[in-house]
């Protein structure tokens, strides 16, 4: 992205050159200073903070990346007898 709007910075029209430049800038500070250093270090210093959620928030669906994890049952749990009413 950097040498994209490095290209419009490069270019014959004074917006352009404006926009491309002060993008390029933004997108390298961005990467650099703020994803490299300040979150690894605001991540370190808030420890198991980083992951507070608030309870007014249980009402959202709680979805998972990676899914549960499905016991499927053994033959011999199949086999077991269901005791009345215990659907």
């Amino acid at each position: 992205m950097v040498a994209v709007f490095s290209g419009f910075a490069l270019g014959d029209m004074p917006q352009l050159q404006q926009m491309g430049f002060g993008l390029a800038v933004a997108v390298l500070l961005d990467a650099t200073i703020v994803r490299s250093v300040l979150v690894p270090a605001s991540m370190q210093m808030l420890g198991s903070w980083n992951w507070y959620f608030p309870g007014f928030l249980e009402w959202l669906p709680k979805i998972h990346v990676e899914g549960h994890r499905v016991e499927e049952p053994t033959v011999e749990q199949e086999m077991l007898p269901v005791a009345a009413g215990a659907r």
